[in-house]
């Protein structure tokens, strides 16, 4: 059995085991994404930033992508200009740079400036009033997007291909609240595209009075089928960040 790779010169945190990497990659599975084809969960730990913590002061993001075994899979770090941070905040557009253990980029989340978009009685799948957020992979090469639809109150995605056919549907809860006087995790279902069956979930978890109270360091979770399409993995990992960015990353 493979044992896990100690310690990379790479970014996550000190003295992580890495998850081994698989003995091939499958055909059609883009590079890095191997890593991918053996899990059927993947937790998502924001970093703590201590300048944001104290000062109030919008950094960037940072992401440690991890499997069931506490193994990290994948480092996750933001790209965004100082102003779009102070001025936009959790609006701000921004590319999300997810590398492997070799530092080598293996997911590019790319995510626009949409002044008017957010609003779910208006959002209508595509429109400039729904926010949207592009996963490529390799880097340059589009895999999928997810786009907020219309909804009456319950946040509701679509999971998208590279062809623009929806593959997925996202639905979420009627409370996102996640702070001390509601301390349990928020789950948004992943539905097949024809609402019939849940194939997944997205989970806000609870961090701690702490942490909730004085940091937008968020933790999350990500649970699908072993055998689903390594890319659709991939967007749905895009998703993750599209919820954070929406909900979870406000002034607290």
């Amino acid at each position: 059995m493979a044992q896990p790779v100690q310690g990379q010169p790479t970014g996550g945190e000190k003295g992580a085991q890495w998850m081994p990497a698989p003995p091939e990659r499958p055909v059609g599975c883009p590079p890095g994404l191997e890593y991918l084809t053996q899990l059927d969960q993947i937790l998502v730990h924001q970093q703590v930033e201590l300048l944001e913590a104290f000062l109030n002061w919008e950094t960037k993001n940072r992401y440690v992508v991890k499997n069931s075994m506490g193994q990290q899979v994948f480092y996750a770090r933001e790209e965004s200009g100082l102003c779009w941070r102070l001025c936009c905040q959790q609006g701000r557009p921004f590319v999300m740079h997810i590398t492997d253990n070799n530092n080598e980029e293996v997911i590019r989340i790319v995510r626009p400036f949409q002044c008017c978009a957010g609003c779910c009685w208006c959002a209508d799948g595509g429109n400039c009033c729904s926010l949207t957020i592009n996963i490529e992979s390799p880097p340059g090469t589009i895999v999928g997007t997810v786009t907020q639809t219309r909804s009456s109150w319950k946040p509701e995605m679509n999971v998208m291909d590279s062809s623009g056919e929806t593959v997925l549907k996202i639905r979420g809860p009627c409370c996102l609240c996640n702070m001390v006087c509601c301390r349990c995790d928020i789950q948004f279902a992943v539905m097949s595209a024809d609402l019939t069956q849940e194939v997944g979930i997205i989970s806000k978890q609870w961090a701690g009075a702490i942490k909730e109270m004085f940091t937008n360091a968020d933790t999350f979770s990500i649970t699908f089928p072993r055998d689903l399409d390594v890319k659709v993995k991939a967007v749905l990992v895009g998703a993750l960040f599209l919820i954070d960015f929406m909900f979870y990353e406000q002034k607290n």
